[in-house]
């Protein structure tokens, strides 16, 4: 069986949907603590999704790679809309692909940092997860 089809089959979208929903809404409370309150949120939802699916470390950081990947396009493509619109309107049609562009960059960013630590947080819940079973 290709990885593709292990990795659709397998995956357990109500607990990626509420690890993705926990990154979205903790990154936002985050913002005001900018680097900590982001990288919080990768762990907090990473390890819901993990735990949510369970299945060992090896499930928990699928689920939260998934979840952390999700929240983190989101946040690069809402940005990178805003960073367009207000470069729009203070530098004219170049200004929009500059200030979009360069929004879009450092907010994909991000979605990597999003990634990265909600996977090692979610290899954790389905750890504890399983060890709890």
């Amino acid at each position: 069986m290709s990885p593709a089809v292990f990795a659709r089959d397998m995956t357990n979208w109500r607990a990626v949907a509420v690890g993705f929903v926990l990154v979205v809404v903790v990154g936002t409370a985050g913002v005001s603590v900018p680097v900590v309150g982001q990288l919080g949120a990768g762990l907090v939802g990473g390890f819901a999704a993990g735990y949510l699916a369970g299945g060992g470390p090896g499930s928990g950081a699928w689920h939260g790679l998934v979840a952390g990947s999700l929240a983190g396009l989101t946040v690069a493509v809402v940005i990178g809309f805003f960073g367009g619109l207000v470069g729009g309107v203070s530098g004219g049609p170049l200004g929009a692909l500059v200030g979009g562009f360069g929004a879009f960059v450092v907010v994909a960013a991000l979605t990597l940092l999003f990634a990265a630590d909600s996977a090692v947080a979610g290899a954790v819940g389905g750890w504890l997860e399983r060890r709890s079973a």
